[in-house]
């Protein structure tokens, strides 16, 4: 099959050159249209190095898998053979096709019904079920990082001074005041940006679970009790009441006024709530800036409008934008070609080159929009597995204890239980062992009684000793545990040059058992104390990822705070 990447005139593109080297790889023919990643910074000689074939635009649209940023917005009716004579860009689609691009299906119901009518197979990126195994082709959650991050560079770009507070022979400057609205996705982003750039940042959120992944950002947790939510069993924010929208906005006009950049990302089911009214943009200072992320939901300032730049009348400038991931077109891509190239290898399990689409697989099915000239949004909602119920145990057999037995036995004369029959097997090692090891220093000469005594000492001691440690404290007791490693070292070393072969035998072995345990202690507690090392992380580290991935999980298909959640 050939897979067409056209040029749908954005700076973005579906792929880029080490995902079409990932779909030549998987058997696939790749048409690239001339040009269509230049917008991208990735020329047409990278896409034939790569092994795809550079085509006219008209032939990328007419091949078997279609792969774009966003779905073309009108769509005509199909002429004979599924083609309209001369047709151009998105009515070059044929009959049979699949179409894999952003779609919004839920917003855009007339342009669903026209794939449909057109046999195409449509699948939705930005419908992409949101449990873990789909991660990998999660669209929104890349975006939505990439959107965060460059609100923090525009704001940058418009604000009169330096994030990051200076130390000069001339004085000192103080740091940037953000204040980020809305901790998911591109909160999150934004607030990493933020912080990376020296500035004090604070943050709110409405959702109570949110304050744990500030604070692991760097970030101050704005605290307004009254306006928090419970926590959702469905990871959603809901739309506030009134009261919770009045202790919300309290605390909003209070950090506005004292903030020198403000972030809002807040978005409820797609819908923009006021955030930031009219009144507290005067009360900001001249020069402050505005990043509306909600901009295509309407705006959570007053002030805004979608796609424009608007100063207010006291000198504040408000950032509607509405395309900050286009803005960043070479990252953007990249993104997008990994999650196309990964969708594309789900539906090629046999790496021939045929993509064969399981309508059962839950990922499939929530993604695919319409098939076979039928409209098959919205998709069923997403099974969620549970754990299987627990049995009722069974009812205990009273037990009768007789007079002259020191064990009791169950009602009737049964079998005595499992858990009895335990403890008294092992009662009975135990006293074997002992046994053995009585027998054994009974027949060893004199001079080795007292290291047998010092040994089964030590022993007992250090079960009790290590028995009760919390597991909180095991790694470092094992750098302890290392030093006695080395008293082992040490005397297999001084044995080492015995005369007796044995005795040479066993004290290598000794020292080499003990050299490994020391040198893999002391490895394995710099891994785990490595682990709670808290810092500045940069908004690049992949650690950011999977915050990012962890708060989107919770806080919404848009990843905005006060936003959808999951």
């Amino acid at each position: 099959m050939r897979i067409g990447i056209p040029d749908d005139g954005g700076p973005l593109v579906p792929a880029t050159p080490t995902t079409t080297a990932r779909l030549v790889g998987l058997g696939y023919d790749v048409a690239v249209a001339a040009g269509a990643g230049a917008g991208a910074g990735f020329p047409d000689a990278a896409y034939a190095a790569a092994g795809a074939a550079v085509v006219p635009d008209a032939e990328a649209w007419a091949a078997d898998v279609v792969a774009v940023t966003r779905a073309p917005d009108v769509l005509a009716a199909p002429g004979p053979a599924g083609l309209r004579p001369g047709a151009r860009g998105p009515d070059g689609l044929r009959i049979g096709a699949v179409l894999i691009a952003q779609i919004a299906p839920a917003a855009r119901p007339d342009l669903v019904r026209a794939l449909a009518n057109r046999g195409v197979t449509a699948l939705a990126l930005d419908a992409v079920p949101r449990i873990s195994r789909a991660q990998s082709l999660d669209v929104l959650s890349a975006l939505s990082n990439v959107a965060g991050y460059r609100a923090v560079v525009e704001a940058a770009a418009e604000f009169g001074g330096m994030f990051s507070g200076q130390v000069t022979a001339a004085g000192t400057t103080p740091p940037a005041k953000v204040f980020v609205i809305g901790a998911g996705v591109a909160g999150l982003a934004a607030i990493g940006a933020a912080g990376s750039l020296g500035a004090q940042v604070r943050a709110f959120d409405v959702r109570p679970e949110a304050a744990e992944q500030i604070e692991s950002m760097g970030a101050t947790v704005v605290r307004a009790d009254d306006a928090a939510q419970q926590v959702s069993a469905d990871g959603y924010a809901s739309a506030l009441t009134a009261d919770q929208e009045a202790a919300a906005l309290r605390a909003y006009a209070v950090e506005t006024a004292a903030a020198d950049i403000v972030v809002t990302t807040a978005l409820v089911r797609g819908t923009a709530p006021t955030t930031i009214t009219a009144e507290m943009v005067a009360n900001m200072r001249p020069g402050s800036v505005i990043v509306d992320l909600a901009a295509p939901g309407g705006g959570n300032c007053e002030l805004t409008v979608p796609g424009e730049r608007v100063v207010s009348d006291n000198g504040v400038v408000v950032l509607g934008y509405t395309d900050l991931p286009d803005r960043m077109p070479r990252h953007t891509s990249e993104l997008l070609g990994t999650a196309v190239a990964n969708l594309v290898q789900l539906g090629t399990p046999e790496r021939d080159g045929r993509l064969a689409l399981d309508p059962d697989d839950v990922v499939v099915r929530g993604m695919t929009v319409a098939r076979d000239g039928e409209v098959l949004w919205p998709p069923p909602p997403v099974a969620v597995s549970a754990p299987p119920p627990v049995e009722p145990a069974s009812p205990v057999e009273p037990v009768e204890a007789s007079p002259g037995s020191r064990q009791a036995r169950p009602a009737g004369g049964g079998a005595r239980p499992a858990t009895v029959a335990r403890p008294a097997r092992n009662a009975v090692l135990i006293g074997l062992g002992a046994l053995l090891g009585a027998l054994a220093v009974a027949s060893s000469p004199a001079d080795q009684a007292a290291h047998f005594t010092v040994l089964a000492l030590a022993v007992v001691v250090g079960f009790y000793v290590i028995s009760h440690v919390s597991h909180a404290l095991h790694t470092p007791l094992m750098s302890q545990t290392n030093a006695i490693s080395g008293i082992i070292l040490v005397g297999g070393m001084l044995q080492i040059g015995s005369s007796d072969p044995v005795v040479t035998t066993l004290a290598v072995l000794a020292s080499a058992v003990a050299s490994i345990n020391i040198f893999g202690g002391f490895l394995v507690t710099h891994r785990m104390l490595g682990m709670f090392h808290r810092g500045p992380i940069p908004v690049s580290d992949p650690q950011v990822t999977r915050v990012a991935r962890a708060s989107d999980d919770r806080a919404g298909r848009s990843g905005e705070g006060e936003g959808r959640g999951r």
